[in-house]
């Protein structure tokens, strides 16, 4: 079994442990959790923080499991949240558990070795519980000047809590008791938000059973600036590709900042210590922002979205081929261009041009060219190209094969691009 903590150490993905956490995890094969809240049908790039530490437990030999919260979802954790969350509905629930399952399984292995991962769903146990019976059972182990000493409730009374969210640490105390009691679980780890949950947690284990029972926490994912990591200017990157396409996860990896570089490697990825710090120490900076969109954007989406993405990206900022662009879908086409000027034509307009001067010359909506003249000097001397294919000579009637059925991308200069949509 490998050594765990120093694995986390080193990746700075420790914020706090309860005392005896190391070496319970030096003694045995531990069975611990992180749970996970079923708001949304994807988890994002904030969740995949927590969903590598369960990788190196796993890894480092341990039993991991993964709790989502079809019961506490109903409810929602107010830890650190300014307002109360919009309670689901169950439909939408099993919706969002589904979609989550499936990107778990991405990453952990599920199959029968003796730490094989498990998933569980604390609705199986809270389905039949009634008030006065989880009043009877939890309520009375714990305080309420206990529960009211957590950061997470303090900050909220500003604003006002529900008894709703009130008693949400309750709900997720009681979830280890039943995980202790039920499957040998002994640790939770999560985010350092979830310390006050999770320590509920322990405390009730104590007083309800006299269990063994240990807490982690790793902090949450900031950038250089102090804010918060994981959002783009479209919101958060979430897992599902349907979501944020495997174009756009990738050029997010690409385009991450030089000074949060270290910390990504070495939180979101399995690289060595000897491998990230050859990357932390090359003079370019750009070879590691590589790796890291590569590693996960892979290991998220698979290998052939990886390389999907890598040539739809190089079709604006490195050479790409007409074979490029025939094989992307439409929808990353339209990613790759979003900002770039779209211009309309007829299919008429399209059929009749004399040649290829006109056509860029006179489009619907907004020509490429102000003249004729214009156009034709510059496919002279090389300057133009329709689907990655420079002409030659504007003579010829524009005959070209539409990408997507319906568009031509059209190339003035090095960096002029046009994309034209027939309609």
């Amino acid at each position: 079994m490998k050594d765990l903590i120093s694995e986390l150490r080193w990746r700075g993905m420790i914020h706090d442990m309860v005392p005896g956490t190391e070496e319970q995890l030096q003694k045995e094969m531990t069975h611990a959790y992180i749970g996970f809240d079923p708001t949304a049908s994807s988890l994002h790039i904030g969740n995949l923080a927590t969903i590598m530490i369960l990788k190196h437990f796993q890894l480092a030999g341990h039993k991991p499991y993964a709790l989502v919260g079809g019961a506490t979802g109903m409810v929602g954790d107010p830890s650190f949240k300014s307002d109360e969350r919009h309670l689901l509905d169950e439909e939408t629930l099993q919706k969002n558990l589904k979609g989550i399952k499936n990107q778990l399984s991405r990453f952990l292995d599920f199959s029968g070795t003796p730490n094989a991962a498990v998933m569980l769903n604390n609705y199986d146990w809270f389905k039949d519980f009634s008030f006065l019976g989880f009043l009877r059972d939890a309520g009375k182990h714990i305080t309420v000047n206990y529960m009211m000493s957590k950061d997470s409730v303090k900050k909220r009374l500003e604003t006002g809590l529900s008894f709703t969210e009130f008693s949400y640490q309750l709900l997720q105390g009681y979830d280890f008791y039943h995980l202790n009691k039920t499957y040998g679980i002994k640790l939770q780890m999560g985010g350092s938000d979830q310390w006050g949950n999770i320590t509920t947690g322990t405390e009730m284990i104590r007083r309800m059973s006299g269990g063994e029972a240990y807490a982690l926490t790793a902090p949450l994912v900031t950038k250089a600036d102090g804010t918060k990591f994981g959002k783009s200017e479209s919101g958060n990157v979430w897992l599902d590709p349907e979501m944020t396409s495997p174009y756009q996860f990738y050029q997010f990896w690409r385009n991450v900042r030089d000074e949060d570089l270290s910390r990504l490697l070495r939180v979101y990825t399995l690289f060595s210590r000897e491998e990230i710090e050859a990357l932390e120490n090359n003079p370019n900076p750009n070879e590691a922002k590589l790796e890291l969109a590569r590693e996960v954007t892979t290991r998220v989406h698979s290998e052939e979205e990886y390389v999907k993405a890598v040539k739809a990206s190089n079709i604006l900022f490195g050479k790409s081929t007409l074979e490029d662009l025939v094989g992307i879908d439409e929808k990353t086409l339209l990613e790759v261009f979003d900002g770039v000027p779209q211009v309309n034509i007829s299919k008429d307009a399209l059929s009749g041009a004399q040649d290829v001067a006109e056509l860029l010359s006179d489009t619907t909506e907004g020509a490429i060219f102000t003249s004729k003249g214009e156009a034709r000097r510059m496919i002279k001397n090389g300057g133009v190209s329709i689907n990655k294919v420079k002409l030659e000579s504007d003579s010829n009637r524009p005959d070209f094969d539409l990408l997507q059925e319906k568009y031509l991308l059209v190339q003035k200069g090095k960096k002029n691009y046009y994309l034209i949509s027939v309609v």
